[in-house]
This record gives C-alpha cells, sequence and structure tokens, in this order.
C-alpha cells in the first residue's frame, strides 16, 4: 500500500494542481547508550546510531500531502535490508499520506501516519495503533513509541459528535520484543532469551482479510471530553499460537471501550476501561491462547509548584475467565495473576528560563512486584541544538513478569540533536 500510495503521488500533476511548497524541516540526531550490566544474549551497546528526519509537506488543490522518512546509519543492526514494517535498515518511512476535505464535515487521511487516542501517559487500552516497544526501551525519543499505521482515517463532523473511523486493509503489528535487540522470556525455553531465540512470529498479512477497524465517536459536554470506542482486528503483539504454523501469532481481538477526560480540583483527571475480547478463545480454556480481560486507567495531572508538574496513573488487567484458564494450564507454565496492577508517576521540572528540562517517569506493579524507570535530561542549547541523557532501568523479583524480564537490558543513553 505504501509503495503504491508513493507511485501516485509522483505522478500527480503539478502544474495542473498548482503545485506549492510549504514546509521542508526535520532534524539530525546522534545516540548512543549501553548496558549496565554483561547479558549473555545481547551485545553491550544497546543503541549507537545517526539519524537523519525529513519532513516535506506539499499544498495542492486537491489537499494537503506529506511525506516524513528517516535515514539511519544504525550500527546495532548493521547490514539489514530495508523493512518499512519493522523500520529495520537504512530508511523508516514514518509518513506519507493525503489529508483532503470531500466535504465541510469530512476529512480523510490516507496513507501511511501515525494515529493516536485514548487519555493514558504512555499506558494504552483503547489506542490500538501499532507501537515500537524496542525503540521505547533503548532510549529513543519517546515520539518513536507510535509506529506508523497504514491506514484510512475518515473524520466526520456532524452537530452531535466528531467520529472518526481508520481502517487499516492490513494488520498493523506493534514491533514487540522479539530478541533482537532486547532479551525477553521465553516460555518455551524456561529463560531469559535474546538473539539465540530470535522470535519469528506467524503475524496476519493478507490484504483486506486481515483488516482491522477502529473507531471512536468523541463528545466535549461542558469541559468534558467523553468518547466510545470500538475495535476490530487483532492483539498488537503476537501473544497467541497459530497450530497451522507452529508459531506465535497475532490472533483476533475485539475491543469496547469509553473514556472521560476534565478538570477537577485544579488539575485534570482522566477515566477509561476497555473490555478485550479475544474471539480465538472466548471460553477461556485454550492455553495457547490469550484469555478475554478487562482494563481499567484512572488517572490525575496536578501543577505541584512554579514549573513543577506531577501526575500519577492506577491501571488494572483483569484476566476473565480466570478458572478456566487455571484448569487449562500446563503444569510446568507459571500462572499469570487474576489482577495486574501497575501505578505510574511523572514528574516534570522545568530550570534555567525552561531550557533545562528534568524528568521522571516510573512504573510499579506491586502485583507483579517489578518496576521501571525513566529518568530523563533535556538541556537546550540554542533554538537548534538540543541535548539529551537518560536511563531505561528495570528490575523485580521474578525474571517472568514484564519489567523484570529486561533487567538486563537497563540502559543509559545520550544524544544531540540539530533540528531545521
Amino acid at each position: 500500500m505504501v509503495r503504491f500510495f508513493l507511485i501516485c503521488l509522483l505522478l500527480l500533476p503539478g502544474p495542473a494542481l498548482a503545485f506549492e511548497l510549504v514546509d521542508l524541516h526535520g532534524f539530525a540526531d546522534l545516540r548512543a547508550g549501553s548496558r549496565l550490566q554483561d547479558d549473555d544474549y545481547q551485545r553491550d551497546t544497546s543503541l549507537l546510531e545517526g539519524r537523519l528526519q525529513l519532513d516535506y509537506n506539499y499544498q495542492y488543490d486537491i489537499g494537503l500531502v506529506q511525506l516524513r522518512g528517516d535515514f539511519v546509519a544504525d550500527e546495532v543492526t548493521a547490514g539489514e535490508s530495508v523493512d518499512l514494517e519493522t523500520g529495520d535498515g537504512i530508511f523508516d518511512l514514518r509518513e506519507a499520506n493525503l489529508l483532503f476535505s470531500p466535504t465541510l464535515s469530512m476529512d480523510v487521511k490516507i496513507g501511511r501516519q501515525i494515529l493516536t487516542w485514548g487519555t493514558g501517559d504512555l499506558l494504552f487500552i483503547n489506542d490500538l495503533f501499532p507501537k515500537d516497544w524496542q525503540s521505547f526501551f533503548i532510549g529513543r525519543d519517546e515520539e518513536y513509541l507510535k509506529a506508523p499505521s497504514d491506514a484510512a482515517l475518515i473524520s466526520l463532523f456532524p452537530a452531535w459528535a466528531t467520529i472518526d473511523i481508520a481502517v487499516t486493509p492490513r494488520f498493523d503489528s506493534d514491533r514487540y520484543l522479539s530478541g533482537e535487540r532486547l532479551s525477553y522470556w521465553n516460555p518455551n525455553l524456561g529463560r531469559i532469551a535474546g538473539r539465540d531465540a530470535v522470535i519469528d512470529a506467524d503475524q496476519p498479512d493478507e490484504w483486506f482479510e486481515d483488516f482491522e477497524l477502529a473507531t471512536r465517536v468523541s463528545k466535549n459536554i461542558e469541559g468534558y471530553e467523553l468518547a466510545l470506542y470500538g475495535y476490530r482486528g487483532y492483539w498488537k503483539s503476537p501473544v497467541g499460537f497459530n497450530p497451522s504454523s507452529g508459531q506465535a501469532a497475532s490472533t483476533r481481538l475485539n475491543v469496547y471501550g469509553v473514556s472521560a477526560r476534565g478538570a477537577w480540583l485544579g488539575g485534570i483527571f482522566n477515566l477509561e476501561l476497555g473490555l478485550y475480547d479475544s474471539r480465538q478463545d472466548r471460553q477461556g480454556n485454550n492455553p495457547r491462547q490469550p484469555n478475554s480481560e478487562m482494563r481499567y486507567l484512572a488517572g490525575y495531572e496536578h501543577e505541584i509548584s512554579k514549573e513543577l508538574t506531577g501526575s500519577v496513573q492506577f491501571y488494572l488487567e483483569q484476566l476473565l475467565d480466570y478458572d478456566k484458564y487455571w484448569a487449562a494450564l500446563p503444569v510446568d507454565q507459571s500462572a499469570r495473576d487474576e489482577y495486574r496492577q501497575v501505578l505510574t508517576l511523572r514528574l516534570t521540572k522545568l530550570l534555567l528560563q525552561q531550557n533545562l528540562t528534568l524528568s521522571l517517569f516510573s512504573y510499579w506493579s506491586p502485583s507483579d512486584e517489578d518496576y521501571y524507570l525513566r529518568p530523563m535530561l533535556k538541556y537546550k542549547l540554542t533554538d537548534n541544538w538540543l541535548l539529551t541523557a537518560g536511563g531505561n532501568l528495570f528490575g523485580g523479583a521474578s525474571s517472568q513478569t514484564f519489567f523484570a524480564q529486561l533487567e538486563d537490558n537497563s540502559n543509559l543513553y545520550a544524544g544531540l540533536r540539530y533540528s531545521f
């Protein structure tokens, strides 16, 4: 779809459509990171890359065209061919889309784009668009947590609400923990694994058959943002199993959710929940497929003092049909908790006339007894130059829980960016 769209862009007759260059900007970014301890299944260097992003906008009579891509020199995965789905290779296409308005009450964006919705801060319930967890955990800029979607986004603006419909004709999975860059818990081996056991998932990839459909209906009522969500597609990471191929796979999933956001007690609160209907195992008695879940989120943000902001969130996953899950679990496999709890804390302090930003984002799971810390420093040297330093620090009681499995991947990184 992306290659076809790019060819169409090149064939657009410029003179007939009043071609006009609107904007060209981007940045050059150098970034390096290293693990804080030895990892038997990974190299010591967690990140070593140069990145040049170019963002081109064209305004035609028919609409706005945006092209945005990164040229990457990545020492960790040097020599790999370009893969626009995983982001590997010397070029990562972030956006290639056309935005136009067929009517006064409709916008359409078609092509490769970054999609996001929901109310969570680095926690996602009804945002079922692809994430790049590898980038997030190794120290790339936070914008790279959002992976691109090849989709059509239709936004309708009737008087009573805003309706967003995102159609992805072929499933776009997360850029998940595969073992290529980050070690992870491998239940089949019963140990931490990495480059010795890279996950080769059998993902849905048939055009128009393995499609995704996401919808949101939102309304602002007296200052409160309310929304309903629906999703038809697949689990975004390969947490299931394809019996035909014998490989891990993203199996069928429906999600139904609601959210609310607004002012409260001098700050901003957010509430969100979602029912994860695991269509591959609605009875909950197949240990090779994920059970259905309920997911809940509550958050609050407040300015603690001048230029110091704090926010907290409570997140809960409830595994449904837990008795059936427990009864069907193989004796040699560890059981999930029925309830998984996660607390987050974000602190952000601005100093030196807002040129220096100090921040900490922390995850802590009382049920899993593990944690993840993201300290960060950003210093604006000039209007163009930005210095960044930070870390990704993991730990926990058991290597089988989500954050504790990443303990050997704990790293520090630094980066220098020139924007133009």
